[in-house]
């Protein structure tokens, strides 16, 4: 069974090869992610297949599909809150999956407290990215809260 942080590892990997590869089904994106984190191996005939009765399995299919669906919504966001002279272009693509996934929670997802949804993306960048990222997309994503929260 995963846990949250799993979770958002997994919608991570799954939308960083969805970026890669558009001709992936979203399906099938989530069925690699979840062979891999269970060492299912290539050669076994049986599909691995998306567990219903996980709620963090659901969240993991909610989420994938969430920010794949809204990403231009997410980077219209996102745009104004960079540096000058700073484009999404210029981010690294694990970057803007990470800020994407971030403010995907902040925005759509009531349940989960601000500050966990950017505590999550600065975990995420210390796995996936190099060391300014942390601070990077704190900064972007904290940008997104009223003052009297932050």
């Amino acid at each position: 069974m995963l846990d949250r942080h799993q979770t958002r590892k997994l919608a991570f990997q799954a939308l960083f090869m969805l970026a890669s590869n558009p001709d992936l089904s979203i399906p099938r994106a989530l069925q690699i992610v979840l062979a891999i984190q269970e060492n299912h191996q290539d050669d076994d005939q049986t599909p691995v297949v998306l567990d219903k009765s996980d709620p963090n399995q659901v969240y993991l299919e909610t989420l994938v599909t969430e920010v794949s669906a809204k990403q231009t919504e997410l980077d219209q966001a996102l745009t104004p809150k960079l540096k000058k002279g700073w484009t999404l272009a210029r981010l690294s693509r694990t970057d803007l999956i990470l800020l994407r996934i971030g403010l995907d929670e902040i925005q759509n997802q009531p349940t989960i407290p601000n500050a966990v949804a950017i505590n999550e993306a600065i975990q995420l960048a210390k796995e996936f990215s190099d060391a300014n990222a942390e601070k990077f997309i704190n900064g972007v994503l904290a940008s997104f809260l009223p003052a009297a929260t932050k």
